[in-house]
């Protein structure tokens, strides 16, 4: 059975926006399992209310994104992970969250509930078990050397070579499901940006067009304009960071600290010109909180000319240092196959031949103005994560500069009171610098009854584990911080 086919035999819910919603029935959804196993669909997300569970697809013909809901009155349904393995983390933290049993998952421990929402002491965590001569375990974490956030990662090793990495996540779990729920539009707005503070532009970005979608509210061109280049200086930042701690990860902090002074003059620039370094709450609903004005257009061209000047120089001399290549070619290689298998988005999917990018397909303003590339490679290694990253610094300098040019005049931001107060329910799919974003939500009388949101590194972190997989113990580190996944955003 086809996605049309199943849309077509479910109950259309109206007032779901852009993209079609229905609700079927539990053939209908195993049918829907199934096309994600034969690799027909790509899993965008699983969540669950009381009650009912969602699902998130996209068939990549036309392309076509749709929602599936299931009712389960009983708070049982048949399991996605069971045939499709990138729902089993999902499906264990909703269990977690709503109660709601997923029948068949094969993995059935506790995803971020440690054992602490009780008042029993928390049970020992089981590992999964490896058998085999000589082996032994290095656990590491979850609080680590750095000032970064927790997550537990246990490696098994025969000698200094990875057999099994297996991590434990959800430390930094703080309940935003549950904040949500009843939150006026403007506090929801700051949670939603809140949710994984280097991608908070791309949060706000989702969250905001999904209230638009809900309530039927266009936004300015003008806004739409801006919302780009916030979006791009976003990126920019994050990728010249990234770029500089991946060679610092291979012993070549030169680049480290060139690429850290070429960030934050970016993230000095947006300070300057919306008030923010990080650009937090610079997205609403209907628009944008900032406006640019002539002196903050011309500085964003001289950074652009700056950060493209600057650049490049740093790009040949990794291209060229012998030592810092003999690390990142051919380490940490993820498959294109599970790349595909799992909808890895961002750099860690275009570096092993996925071609998705939420912003060309299914696209949103403004991107559907401007002249892009998306880069993609196929070797999937530390050096094509970082070739990716030097590729897309290289479209957003020319978007920005194409943002600039053709910039709106007008107003910035439409009103929200406005809209009407009838429930609404919208989603929004947005490239941030790790991929894509997911927000969905349903709104009423100026408030959100349930939203959910989804970062790239769902995906993502369950290909770390495969990707250092006979690699030797001390490229962890490297392979790591080539995925850059997000702890914050995936415990939610």
């Amino acid at each position: 059975m086809a996605l049309d086919a199943i849309l077509a035999g479910g109950q259309s819910i109206e007032g779901h926006r852009p993209f079609p919603c229905v609700v079927v029935d539990a053939q209908a959804w195993q049918d829907a399992t199934a096309l994600l196993a034969a690799g027909a669909l790509t899993l965008l997300s699983v969540w669950g209310e009381t009650g009912r569970v969602h699902m998130a697809v996209l068939q990549a013909v036309a392309p076509t994104v749709a929602v599936l809901s299931l009712e389960c009155p009983d708070n049982r349904y048949p399991s996605v992970g069971r045939a499709h393995a990138p729902a089993i983390r999902l499906e264990r933290a909703m269990r977690d969250l709503f109660g709601l049993d997923p029948v068949g998952l094969p993995d059935t421990r506790p995803w971020f509930d440690h054992g602490r929402w009780g008042d029993t002491p928390p049970p020992a965590y089981d590992f999964l078990p490896v058998t085999g001569d000589n082996l032994h375990q290095i656990p590491v974490g979850p609080v680590h050397a750095g000032i970064i956030e927790p997550g537990h990662f246990r490696f098994t090793c025969d000698g200094e070579t990875v057999v099994r990495l297996e991590q434990r996540l959800g430390y930094v779990h703080k309940g935003i499901d549950a904040l949500l729920h009843g939150a006026p539009i403007t506090r929801a707005l700051r949670l939603a940006g809140r949710t994984s503070g280097d991608s908070t532009v791309a949060y706000a970005f989702a969250f905001s067009r999904a209230v638009e979608a809900a309530l039927g509210i266009e936004v300015p061109p003008r806004g739409v304009a801006l919302r780009g280049v916030m979006a791009e200086l976003e990126r920019v930042a994050n990728h010249l960071g990234d770029f500089g701690a991946i060679c610092n990860d291979a012993s070549f902090s030169l680049m480290l600290a060139h690429c850290g002074v070429l960030r934050e003059r970016v993230l000095r620039c947006a300070a300057a010109c919306f008030g923010h370094r990080l650009m937090m709450d610079r997205i609403v609903p209907g628009g944008v909180a900032a406006d640019l004005n002539d002196d903050g257009v011309a500085a964003i061209g001289a950074l652009v000319a700056e950060v493209r000047t600057r650049f490049a120089p740093l790009v040949a001399l990794y291209d060229g240092t012998a030592s810092l290549q003999d690390r990142t070619v051919g380490t940490g290689i993820l498959r294109p196959d599970l790349a595909l298998r799992f909808g890895a988005g961002g750099y860690v999917g275009r570096a092993s031949g996925r071609d998705f990018d939420a912003r060309r397909a299914p696209g949103y303003p403004p991107y559907g103005a401007l002249r892009f590339d998306v880069p993609v490679l196929n070797e999937g290694d530390v050096n094509a994560r970082a070739w990716i990253r030097v590729r897309e610094i290289e479209q957003s300098l020319s978007m920005l500069e194409q943002l600039l040019e053709t910039l709106p005049a007008g107003a910035v931001r439409a009103s929200v009171e406005d809209a009407p107060l009838e429930p609404g329910e919208g989603m929004a799919l947005v490239e941030a610098f790790r991929g894509d974003v997911l927000v969905w939500l349903r709104v009423a009388g100026g408030r959100v009854d349930r939203c959910h949101l989804r970062d790239a590194s769902w995906f993502q972190w369950p290909l770390l584990e495969v990707a250092i997989e006979g690699n030797i113990v001390a490229d962890f580190p490297l392979c790591n911080k080539s995925f850059n996944c997000s702890y914050s955003g995936h415990d939610l």
